[in-house]
């Protein structure tokens, strides 16, 4: 089956990527609300917590876009009965995985944690939340991996139908599950990661019986459940191990921003909590456009119309581009209200809105560099990527360091490391796009 890449297709695909990650990330927005209301450390520990849990769902996440990538070839090579198979297996090896990071979670993290936090109480309660928040992996891998079958065919509505459905059991048991209401005990942050796990659960019910009942199975040879084939793993990992590092390198600079953030004080480092939670929303466009871009440029290649990728990323651009201007202006205009959704605290308010306007700036620019950098995703020259990820992760770390340790800057000059690192990925994708030996 062949995809255009009109601005409707690109539109069609994107806007319900765009739309479930909005949902997806009230779980974030609802979670940094609530527990900036229990208290500071509270809010400072989810910080940390946070993103590192994060770097392992970006593991899962890392192997998925592999399967994607390689979904999407077969339905542009005509193959659609191909991507079953890819799916099952995909699902047999991340469950596999999710249990041996539970574990590691819980009996190795605390250590690690422990080495790089210097407030106790903040440590106690990063290790409460991660103590329950890791149950969800196993959930939020078969969510990603049946969300790249989807993905791949083009069909993404049902991805903002199940991100909607776990926000809004999220916002529930947040409210229940951290306050002690809806009959529920007051667990605070322990609460939070408990809700959010059953959500991830709760979505991954919903998304197994609509396929069951919506899909035709049998075109895609879908859901046979056959016993695990090695090959096919061997064949994922070959696209996907490269992916996987790259965006643990990704996700694991962020973290190290967030440790060195620490150091500076829990003041900064609830501030930057709370610009994570808006920079991550403002973010949703950018990946939904960057999702459909590496989709549509490996269908593209599966059609033997390389020469089609560069007219697809800047149709990409222009529309991502005047979507966040629109998002950029309603940030500049009222950031007070947007910031007083996860605090209440005049302190807190008034030492964020400096971080936002930062954020502002940065978020209009960094549009192009993503959309275009998963176009070399697209290519499936996932080593090359990774590289790409490396180079401007090693910008991204040399700027925070020496502007934190030497310079001594403010943390709205900080923040300005998101820029950098937008350019050094964006500049290295367009020399690779356009030099690089992709179209074989």
């Amino acid at each position: 089956m062949k995809q255009e890449f009109s601005y409707r297709n690109i539109w069609n695909i994107a806007y319900p990527i765009i739309i479930g990650n909005i949902a997806q990330n009230i779980v974030n927005i609802t979670d940094t609300a609530f527990l900036g209301r229990v208290g500071t450390t509270e809010l400072a520990a989810s910080a940390i917590a946070g993103v590192f849990y994060f770097i392992f769902f970006m593991i899962g996440l890392g192997f998925i876009t592999g399967t994607q990538i390689i979904s999407a070839r077969r339905l542009g090579e005509g193959k659609p009965k191909e991507i079953g198979k890819y799916i099952e297996n995909s699902i047999y090896f991340l469950v596999a995985i999710s249990v041996f990071l539970i574990l590691v979670i819980k009996f190795v993290a605390p250590d690690l944690l422990s080495k790089g936090i210097s407030s106790t109480d903040i440590f106690e309660k990063a290790k409460e939340y991660l103590d329950y928040r890791c149950y969800g992996l196993i959930f939020s891998y078969i969510n990603l991996t049946i969300g790249a079958f989807y993905i791949s065919i083009g069909r993404t509505k049902v991805i903002s139908m199940s991100f909607i459905i776990l926000a809004v059991v999220n916002i529930f048991l947040d409210y229940g599950m951290i306050f002690g209401n809806f009959g529920f005990q007051a667990w605070g942050i322990s609460g939070a990661a408990i809700a959010s796990s059953i959500s991830e659960a709760v979505a991954t019910v919903f998304l197994f019986a609509y396929t069951i009942y919506k899909i035709p199975l049998k075109n895609y040879n879908l859901f046979k459940f056959k016993k695990i084939d090695f090959t096919i793993i061997k064949e994922l990992l070959k696209i996907s191990t490269p992916m996987m590092i790259q965006v643990i390198l990704s996700i694991g600079a962020w973290f190290y921003f967030f440790m060195l953030v620490e150091k500076l004080g829990q003041m900064e480092l609830a501030v930057s909590n709370i610009i994570r939670s808006i920079y991550i929303v403002m973010m949703i466009p950018i990946w939904g456009f960057a999702s459909a871009t590496s989709t549509l440029t490996s269908n593209l290649i599966g059609q033997g119309k390389q020469n089609q990728v560069f007219k697809l990323i800047k149709k990409s651009v222009v529309m991502c581009s005047l979507i966040n201007l629109g998002v950029v202006l309603f940030a500049l205009i009222i950031p007070e209200f947007i910031i007083r959704i996860y605090t209440d605290d005049v302190t807190l308010v008034n030492a964020s809105k400096p971080i936002l306007y930062t954020i502002d700036f940065v978020i209009f620019f960094i549009s192009a560099a993503f959309i275009t950098f998963n176009g070399v995703i697209g290519t499936a020259k996932t080593v090359v990527s990774m590289f790409i990820e490396i180079f401007a992760i090693l910008i991204y770390l040399i700027f925070v360091y020496i502007f934190v340790y030497h310079i001594q800057a403010s943390l709205q000059i900080i923040w300005l490391s998101e820029l950098v690192y937008g350019i050094s990925i964006g500049g290295a994708s367009i020399l690779y796009l356009r030099f690089g030996k992709w179209r074989a």
